[in-house]
Protein backbone atom coordinates (compact mmCIF):
# COMPACT_ATOMS: atom_id res chain seq x y z
CA UNK A 1 0.00 0.00 0.00
CA UNK A 2 1.54 3.24 -1.32
CA UNK A 3 0.83 6.32 0.92
CA UNK A 4 1.61 10.01 -0.18
CA UNK A 5 2.10 11.87 2.94
CA UNK A 6 1.71 15.45 3.26
CA UNK A 7 2.84 17.84 6.13
CA UNK A 8 2.37 21.28 6.16
CA UNK A 9 1.51 22.52 10.24
CA UNK A 10 4.03 25.56 9.97
CA UNK A 11 6.68 26.52 7.53
CA UNK A 12 8.04 23.45 5.58
CA UNK A 13 6.82 21.77 2.60
CA UNK A 14 6.78 18.01 2.81
CA UNK A 15 5.35 15.44 0.76
CA UNK A 16 6.54 11.68 1.10
CA UNK A 17 5.84 7.96 -0.78
CA UNK A 18 5.53 5.64 2.07
CA UNK A 19 4.79 1.85 1.39
CA UNK A 20 3.26 -0.35 3.72
CA UNK A 21 3.82 2.22 6.62
CA UNK A 22 7.43 0.91 6.80
CA UNK A 23 9.41 1.63 3.88
CA UNK A 24 10.29 5.33 2.58
CA UNK A 25 10.28 5.49 -0.78
CA UNK A 26 10.85 9.31 -1.54
CA UNK A 27 10.69 12.34 1.46
CA UNK A 28 11.00 15.83 0.14
CA UNK A 29 11.11 18.84 2.64
CA UNK A 30 11.12 22.23 1.13
CA UNK A 31 12.41 24.32 4.46
CA UNK A 32 11.02 28.30 4.67
CA UNK A 33 14.49 29.08 7.41
CA UNK A 34 16.02 31.46 4.99
CA UNK A 35 12.38 33.39 4.74
CA UNK A 36 11.22 33.54 8.21
CA UNK A 37 15.34 34.06 9.79
CA UNK A 38 15.20 37.75 9.52
CA UNK A 39 12.35 38.31 11.75
CA UNK A 40 13.33 35.85 14.48
CA UNK A 41 10.83 33.03 13.84
CA UNK A 42 8.01 32.00 11.37
CA UNK A 43 5.27 34.74 10.21
CA UNK A 44 2.34 32.97 9.61
CA UNK A 45 1.22 34.79 6.48
CA UNK A 46 4.62 33.97 4.91
CA UNK A 47 4.63 30.46 5.97
CA UNK A 48 0.89 29.98 4.47
CA UNK A 49 2.02 32.05 0.58
CA UNK A 50 4.77 29.82 0.54
CA UNK A 51 3.02 26.73 1.24
CA UNK A 52 0.90 27.64 -1.74
CA UNK A 53 3.99 27.70 -3.84
CA UNK A 54 5.62 25.15 -2.92
CA UNK A 55 2.75 22.29 -2.27
CA UNK A 56 2.54 21.33 -5.95
CA UNK A 57 6.11 20.98 -7.17
CA UNK A 58 6.84 19.19 -3.75
CA UNK A 59 4.35 16.35 -3.97
CA UNK A 60 5.44 16.13 -8.09
CA UNK A 61 9.14 15.78 -6.68
CA UNK A 62 8.13 13.08 -4.31
CA UNK A 63 6.08 11.04 -6.54
CA UNK A 64 8.64 11.14 -9.16
CA UNK A 65 11.64 10.21 -6.90
CA UNK A 66 9.34 7.17 -5.19
CA UNK A 67 8.51 6.40 -9.43
CA UNK A 68 5.14 6.30 -8.46
CA UNK A 69 2.38 7.49 -10.58
CA UNK A 70 -0.84 9.47 -9.25
CA UNK A 71 -3.19 5.98 -10.18
CA UNK A 72 -0.67 3.71 -7.37
CA UNK A 73 -1.09 5.85 -4.44
CA UNK A 74 -3.74 3.95 -2.35
CA UNK A 75 -4.41 6.94 0.05
CA UNK A 76 -3.65 10.33 1.29
CA UNK A 77 -2.55 10.89 5.00
CA UNK A 78 -2.47 14.79 5.61
CA UNK A 79 -1.82 17.24 9.21
CA UNK A 80 -4.66 18.19 10.52
CA UNK A 81 -3.32 19.65 13.07
CA UNK A 82 -2.44 21.36 15.28
CA UNK A 83 -0.46 24.23 14.17
CA UNK A 84 -0.81 27.29 11.87
CA UNK A 85 -4.06 27.08 10.53
CA UNK A 86 -3.64 29.01 7.02
CA UNK A 87 -0.51 26.28 6.57
CA UNK A 88 -2.28 23.87 7.80
CA UNK A 89 -5.25 24.54 5.08
CA UNK A 90 -2.67 24.21 1.94
CA UNK A 91 -2.02 21.09 2.77
CA UNK A 92 -4.63 19.22 3.82
CA UNK A 93 -7.45 21.57 0.84
CA UNK A 94 -4.61 20.07 -1.36
CA UNK A 95 -4.50 15.96 0.04
CA UNK A 96 -8.77 16.50 0.06
CA UNK A 97 -9.26 17.77 -3.67
CA UNK A 98 -6.56 14.97 -4.69
CA UNK A 99 -7.96 12.08 -3.15
CA UNK A 100 -11.16 13.33 -4.63
CA UNK A 101 -9.99 13.12 -7.92
CA UNK A 102 -7.97 9.60 -7.41
CA UNK A 103 -11.57 8.36 -5.31
CA UNK A 104 -8.75 7.34 -2.90
CA UNK A 105 -9.43 7.55 1.45
CA UNK A 106 -8.11 10.72 3.11
CA UNK A 107 -7.02 9.93 6.37
CA UNK A 108 -6.63 13.25 8.59
CA UNK A 109 -3.05 12.92 10.84
CA UNK A 110 -2.39 14.62 13.96
CA UNK A 111 0.89 16.18 13.59
CA UNK A 112 2.28 14.97 17.42
CA UNK A 113 0.90 11.65 16.30
CA UNK A 114 3.32 11.91 13.60
CA UNK A 115 6.32 12.85 15.98
CA UNK A 116 5.54 10.26 17.76
CA UNK A 117 4.82 7.30 15.23
CA UNK A 118 8.55 8.05 13.83
CA UNK A 119 10.17 5.65 15.69
CA UNK A 120 8.42 2.75 14.21
CA UNK A 121 10.24 3.27 10.93
CA UNK A 122 13.43 0.91 11.54
CA UNK A 123 14.61 -2.18 11.71
CA UNK A 124 13.82 -2.46 15.32
CA UNK A 125 11.39 -0.38 16.83
CA UNK A 126 9.98 0.21 20.58
CA UNK A 127 7.65 -2.60 21.83
CA UNK A 128 4.17 -1.43 22.98
CA UNK A 129 3.59 0.28 24.77
CA UNK A 130 6.69 2.32 25.71
CA UNK A 131 6.97 6.00 27.28
CA UNK A 132 7.95 9.02 24.65
CA UNK A 133 9.36 12.60 24.64
CA UNK A 134 7.88 14.65 22.38
CA UNK A 135 10.37 18.02 22.33
CA UNK A 136 10.18 20.38 19.76
CA UNK A 137 9.70 24.30 18.81
CA UNK A 138 5.97 23.45 19.07
CA UNK A 139 5.84 20.98 22.07
CA UNK A 140 7.34 19.68 24.73
CA UNK A 141 5.18 16.41 26.13
CA UNK A 142 5.38 12.98 27.56
CA UNK A 143 3.16 10.42 25.98
CA UNK A 144 2.45 6.62 27.04
CA UNK A 145 2.11 5.23 23.49
CA UNK A 146 -0.15 2.22 23.48
CA UNK A 147 -0.21 1.39 19.84
CA UNK A 148 0.62 2.72 16.92
CA UNK A 149 -3.24 4.77 16.67
CA UNK A 150 -3.31 5.40 21.20
CA UNK A 151 -1.35 7.31 23.33
CA UNK A 152 -1.90 8.76 26.43
CA UNK A 153 -0.88 12.15 27.72
CA UNK A 154 1.63 12.72 30.73
CA UNK A 155 3.01 15.80 31.03
CA UNK A 156 3.18 18.82 29.09
CA UNK A 157 4.53 22.25 29.18
CA UNK A 158 3.16 25.18 30.97
CA UNK A 159 4.62 27.92 28.57
CA UNK A 160 7.61 27.36 25.98
CA UNK A 161 8.14 24.01 24.58
CA UNK A 162 11.67 23.12 24.81
CA UNK A 163 12.45 24.06 20.68
CA UNK A 164 10.97 27.73 21.34
CA UNK A 165 13.25 28.55 24.33
CA UNK A 166 16.37 27.16 22.27
CA UNK A 167 15.45 29.65 19.67
CA UNK A 168 13.92 32.88 22.08
CA UNK A 169 17.81 32.05 23.62
CA UNK A 170 19.66 32.11 20.52
CA UNK A 171 18.04 35.06 19.38
CA UNK A 172 18.75 36.98 23.01
CA UNK A 173 22.31 36.10 22.56
CA UNK A 174 21.93 37.23 19.01
CA UNK A 175 22.97 34.31 17.25
CA UNK A 176 20.52 33.94 14.76
CA UNK A 177 17.45 31.08 13.99
CA UNK A 178 16.22 28.90 14.24
CA UNK A 179 18.20 28.66 17.89
CA UNK A 180 18.47 24.84 18.19
CA UNK A 181 21.55 24.24 15.70
CA UNK A 182 23.25 27.31 16.81
CA UNK A 183 22.97 26.73 20.30
CA UNK A 184 24.30 23.56 19.99
CA UNK A 185 27.01 24.44 17.89
CA UNK A 186 28.35 27.35 19.75
CA UNK A 187 27.86 25.26 23.25
CA UNK A 188 30.57 23.21 21.82
CA UNK A 189 33.35 25.70 22.29
CA UNK A 190 31.88 26.62 25.97
CA UNK A 191 32.42 25.10 29.39
CA UNK A 192 28.61 24.20 31.21
CA UNK A 193 30.16 24.30 34.41
CA UNK A 194 31.00 28.09 34.15
CA UNK A 195 27.69 29.69 34.47
CA UNK A 196 25.16 27.07 36.02
CA UNK A 197 21.52 27.35 35.69
CA UNK A 198 19.03 26.39 38.42
CA UNK A 199 16.86 23.54 36.37
CA UNK A 200 13.34 23.71 36.29
CA UNK A 201 12.12 21.13 37.47
CA UNK A 202 8.49 22.25 38.16
CA UNK A 203 8.09 18.63 40.29
CA UNK A 204 10.58 16.07 40.07
CA UNK A 205 8.00 13.35 40.69
CA UNK A 206 5.71 14.98 38.22
CA UNK A 207 5.55 15.15 34.18
CA UNK A 208 4.85 19.01 33.46
CA UNK A 209 7.45 21.17 32.14
CA UNK A 210 8.40 25.19 32.27
CA UNK A 211 10.99 26.95 30.55
CA UNK A 212 9.92 30.42 30.54
CA UNK A 213 12.12 30.62 33.72
CA UNK A 214 15.03 29.91 32.41
CA UNK A 215 14.62 32.62 29.15
CA UNK A 216 14.51 34.96 32.06
CA UNK A 217 17.86 33.55 34.07
CA UNK A 218 19.74 33.70 30.32
CA UNK A 219 18.81 37.02 30.10
CA UNK A 220 19.95 38.08 33.39
CA UNK A 221 23.26 36.44 32.66
CA UNK A 222 23.49 38.66 29.66
CA UNK A 223 23.31 41.63 31.72
CA UNK A 224 25.84 40.38 34.05
CA UNK A 225 28.01 39.70 31.39
CA UNK A 226 28.40 43.60 30.19
CA UNK A 227 31.69 44.34 27.98
CA UNK A 228 32.11 40.64 28.20
CA UNK A 229 29.31 38.96 26.45
CA UNK A 230 30.84 38.23 23.87
CA UNK A 231 33.40 36.13 25.83
CA UNK A 232 30.86 34.56 27.74
CA UNK A 233 28.31 33.30 25.11
CA UNK A 234 29.93 30.18 24.59
CA UNK A 235 29.46 29.22 28.34
CA UNK A 236 25.74 30.60 28.81
CA UNK A 237 24.90 28.52 25.59
CA UNK A 238 26.61 25.42 27.15
CA UNK A 239 24.91 26.24 30.77
CA UNK A 240 21.09 26.36 29.39
CA UNK A 241 22.01 24.01 27.10
CA UNK A 242 23.07 21.25 29.76
CA UNK A 243 20.26 22.84 32.09
CA UNK A 244 16.95 21.88 29.58
CA UNK A 245 18.52 18.44 28.59
CA UNK A 246 19.19 17.71 32.41
CA UNK A 247 15.35 18.01 32.69
CA UNK A 248 14.14 16.33 29.61
CA UNK A 249 16.14 13.57 30.89
CA UNK A 250 15.41 13.40 33.95
CA UNK A 251 11.14 13.59 33.52
CA UNK A 252 11.38 11.04 30.36
CA UNK A 253 13.88 8.24 33.05
CA UNK A 254 10.97 9.25 35.97
CA UNK A 255 7.99 8.68 33.45
CA UNK A 256 9.20 5.25 32.25
CA UNK A 257 10.10 4.08 35.89
CA UNK A 258 6.49 4.89 36.99
CA UNK A 259 5.27 2.97 33.84
CA UNK A 260 7.30 0.02 34.12
CA UNK A 261 8.39 0.83 30.87
CA UNK A 262 11.72 -0.87 29.55
CA UNK A 263 11.37 1.00 26.03
CA UNK A 264 11.48 5.01 26.06
CA UNK A 265 12.01 7.46 22.43
CA UNK A 266 12.94 10.31 22.05
CA UNK A 267 11.13 12.77 19.15
CA UNK A 268 10.65 15.94 17.35
CA UNK A 269 13.00 18.61 16.79
CA UNK A 270 15.10 18.98 19.99
CA UNK A 271 15.83 15.10 18.90
CA UNK A 272 18.36 16.27 16.60
CA UNK A 273 20.35 17.67 19.51
CA UNK A 274 23.42 15.79 20.53
CA UNK A 275 23.67 16.76 24.06
CA UNK A 276 20.22 15.57 24.73
CA UNK A 277 20.65 12.79 22.88
CA UNK A 278 23.55 12.05 25.01
CA UNK A 279 22.62 12.07 28.06
CA UNK A 280 19.41 9.98 27.38
CA UNK A 281 21.65 7.43 25.94
CA UNK A 282 24.06 7.55 29.24
CA UNK A 283 20.86 7.44 32.03
CA UNK A 284 19.57 4.87 29.75
CA UNK A 285 21.87 3.16 29.47
CA UNK A 286 22.27 2.96 33.25
CA UNK A 287 18.85 1.54 33.80
CA UNK A 288 19.05 -0.98 31.51
CA UNK A 289 16.05 1.06 29.24
CA UNK A 290 16.11 0.76 25.85
CA UNK A 291 16.53 4.40 23.79
CA UNK A 292 14.93 5.36 20.50
CA UNK A 293 15.31 7.75 18.38
CA UNK A 294 14.78 8.60 14.68
CA UNK A 295 17.13 9.39 12.28
CA UNK A 296 17.94 12.94 12.21
CA UNK A 297 16.50 13.35 8.80
CA UNK A 298 12.79 12.22 10.84
CA UNK A 299 13.21 14.76 13.73
CA UNK A 300 12.00 17.27 11.77
CA UNK A 301 8.69 17.87 10.39
CA UNK A 302 8.50 15.78 7.64
CA UNK A 303 5.74 13.54 5.70
CA UNK A 304 6.95 10.55 5.96
CA UNK A 305 6.60 9.92 9.32
CA UNK A 306 2.72 11.64 8.45
CA UNK A 307 2.34 8.75 5.74
CA UNK A 308 3.34 6.02 8.74
CA UNK A 309 0.48 7.19 10.37
CA UNK A 310 -1.74 7.62 8.11
CA UNK A 311 -0.95 3.80 7.06
CA UNK A 312 -1.55 2.43 10.81
CA UNK A 313 -4.99 4.74 10.92
CA UNK A 314 -6.28 3.27 7.64
CA UNK A 315 -5.14 -0.33 8.95
CA UNK A 316 -7.52 0.77 11.97
CA UNK A 317 -10.18 1.80 10.24
CA UNK A 318 -9.64 5.20 10.41
CA UNK A 319 -10.47 7.76 7.78
CA UNK A 320 -11.64 11.48 7.85
CA UNK A 321 -14.02 12.68 5.82
CA UNK A 322 -13.93 15.38 2.71
CA UNK A 323 -15.35 17.91 4.75
CA UNK A 324 -13.42 17.15 7.86
CA UNK A 325 -11.84 20.91 9.21
CA UNK A 326 -8.22 21.39 10.26
CA UNK A 327 -7.20 22.38 14.11
CA UNK A 328 -4.39 24.33 15.37
CA UNK A 329 -5.05 23.44 18.99
CA UNK A 330 -5.09 20.12 20.52
CA UNK A 331 -7.69 20.01 23.59
CA UNK A 332 -6.15 19.51 26.80
CA UNK A 333 -2.93 18.96 25.09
Amino acid sequence: MNILGIETSCDETAAAIVADGQTILSSIVSSQVHIHRPYGGVVPELASRKHIENIVPVVRRAMDEAGITPERIDALAATRGPGLVGALLVGFSFAKAFAYALNRPLIGVNHLDGHLGSVLISESPPDFPFVSLLASGGHTAIYEVVSATESRLMGQTRDDAAGEAFDKVAKALGLGYPGGAVIEKVAGRGNPAAVSFTRPYLDKNGFDFSFSGIKTAVSRQIQLAGDRLEETIPDIAAGFQEAVADVLCHKLIHAAEVKGSRHIALVGGVAANSRVRQKLAEAASARGLSLHVPPLELCGDNAAMIAVAGFHRLSSGLGAALDTDVFSRVSGA
